[in-house]
């Protein structure tokens, strides 16, 4: 196969996770989007749930509610005192890079978000950096029927989720989200629809 990492940076609302998912089992290659949480937590010494609040909270702004988050000790692991290590979420996104590096030098995977495109391509020479976008149209409607979004406030949700990865992209990686010249496939995925970006990505992949 050409491309043994494939990650999948995405809109809010694009359902990269049934794209990813689905098309992980159609290669035969292991898939990782909730998993990083506990691998990041063991790496990091930060408690799964802390990690898993955190990523929640870039749905509001990224960097000031993870401070926030942080400055309850029910959310770190026994042993850790945040006080003597780096912040918080430095930590976090430091120990998740290792983690995708390390699962990325493996091969055969799907990686969902979190930077992976840019922390694999530094030294995965078979990556393949794909990016899900699509109408707000499409996306509130996906939020609200498969998410349990209030259709009333699910355009403000979806946009606030976007803003909060466009902000954690644009800190760690100093490179904007939504430009595609960083990625090498781009799928609109409200005029292709899930089963045919699975498609389209599977026959770049194994031709």
């Amino acid at each position: 196969m050409s491309y043994s990492v494939i990650t999948i940076s995405r809109e809010f609302g694009t359902g990269a996770r049934v794209v990813g998912k689905e098309l992980a089992d159609k290669l035969g290659y292991a898939y990782y989007d909730r998993a990083l949480i506990q691998l990041a937590a063991e790496k990091s010494g930060l408690s799964a749930e802390f990690i898993e609040r955190s990523e929640d909270k870039a749905k509001g702004g990224f960097f000031a509610n993870v401070a926030s988050v942080a400055s309850s000790s029910a959310y770190v692991t026994s042993g850790i005192n945040l006080q003597y290590t780096p912040p918080s979420n430095d930590r976090l996104f430091l120990a998740q890079s290792e983690v995708i590096r390390d699962l990325a030098k493996q091969g055969s995977c799907v990686i969902i978000g979190r930077c992976a495109d840019y922390i694999c391509q530094s030294y995965i020479k078979s990556l393949l950096r794909v990016h899900l976008y699509g109408s707000i149209e499409d996306r509130v409607k996906r939020c609200v029927e498969l998410y349990g979004y209030d259709p009333a406030t699910a355009v403000h949700e979806v946009h606030k989720v976007d803003k909060g990865r466009a902000n954690y992209h644009k800190f760690y990686t100093g490179l904007p989200w939504k430009d595609m010249s960083q990625y090498d496939v781009c799928i609109d995925t409200s005029k292709t629809g899930l089963d045919k970006a699975v498609n389209a990505l599977y026959s770049l992949i194994v031709e």
